[in-house]
């Protein structure tokens, strides 16, 4: 293995020290360490709080800040967080307006925040997202997986609250954009997982693992590489088929673009144009466009589709001001 790493157990604790070093004008670490938040509360709208395991880098924690998230309560690599760190984010940044929860759809993730919302003083609601379209069940999950898409809830929701939202109404819209939303990813090598310090999988020169996890668990199959073009047609083929008996399909699209930590630009922008011109086969504009690595795994090379069908309401929230250390733009 070979990672720039001091140890394991040291790991998350000094990446979110330089993380929150290097944006202070944008976050801080909470007390203890247990969570991330924004660096000037806003405790007159309702909080928004989100967390997972570390490793999937900048989610959660790059998405703090003015129009996304209040805070973000990381886990050490692929683990959950505790209800203690979820509770304790609560108290630091939830207000009268009350707490939203937003939750990818892992069982960990899902209990620890149903007992963090039992723990914490106040009102709560929770948005899960589930927008995987690979596997309906995982050893990790029961349901879809929630990947990439919670990026545009994440989104989508923090600027309704900027704007005031009640808890209700920000939990209608965050349970309405995930409906809108699919993924799907492919992985073209695995990863490392420090504390195991073997890969947690093994492909051929020649093989791909389509539908592949965020924690690298297995996808639909096992395939033989393909160009980039075959690649985008199957997967894009698997989010439409899956989103339009929803009936929230229509002329536009967010289309996100998603690297797994290992994977250059030159190969994610080729996938965009792909998936895009995929997308217009079908008579559907990419209305807004999002290309990086944003929700990872680890060093993993791969990429995930991520459609989300949006109206003009929708697409004036996405397009409203946000500063985050992994979004800024409208400032």
């Amino acid at each position: 293995m070979k990672k720039f790493i001091n140890s394991v157990d040291s790991f998350l604790t000094e990446s979110l020290a330089g993380f929150t070093a290097i944006h202070g004008d944008v976050v801080k670490l909470g007390d203890g360490g247990a969570f991330v938040r924004r660096a000037t509360p806003a405790r007159d709208k309702v909080a928004l709080i989100s967390g997972g395991g570390s490793g999937h880098e900048p989610l959660h924690a790059g998405f703090v800040g003015v129009g996304m998230l209040d805070a973000a309560c990381p886990g050490q690599v692929f683990t959950s967080p505790t209800p203690d760190q979820m509770a304790a984010a609560a108290s630091a940044v939830g207000g009268p307006k009350g707490v939203l929860f937003i939750v990818k759809n892992y069982s960990g993730d899902r209990m620890n925040f149903e007992m963090a919302a039992e723990l914490y003083d106040g009102p709560t609601a929770t948005v899960v997202t589930d927008d995987d379209v690979a596997v309906e069940n995982s050893t990790w999950t029961t349901g879809r997986r929630g990947v990439a898409g919670t990026v545009i809830v994440e989104k989508i929701v923090g600027a309704a609250a900027e704007q005031g939202g009640s808890l209700e109404s920000l939990k209608a819209l965050g349970d309405e954009v995930n409906r809108r939303t699919r993924s799907m990813g492919v992985a073209l090598t695995s990863c490392t997982v420090p504390a195991a310090g073997t890969p947690t999988f093994t492909l051929g020169e020649d093989e791909m693992e389509m539908g592949v996890g965020i924690h690298g668990e297995p996808g639909r199959k096992r395939v033989k590489l393909a160009s980039a073009k075959a690649i985008a047609e199957e997967m894009m083929t698997a989010i439409l088929d899956d989103l339009k008996p929803t009936g929230a399909l229509g002329e536009e699209a967010i289309l996100l673009v998603n690297g797994f930590g290992g994977t250059p630009s030159l190969e994610l922008y080729l996938m965009a144009e792909m998936a895009r011109a995929e997308l217009a086969r079908r008579g559907v504009k990419v209305a807004r466009g999002l290309v990086g690595s944003y929700v990872t795994s680890l060093e993993m090379a791969g990429v995930s589709l991520t459609v989300s069908a949006v109206d003009d309401r929708l697409l004036s929230l996405w397009d409203a001001p946000v500063h985050t250390a992994a979004l800024n733009w409208g400032r």
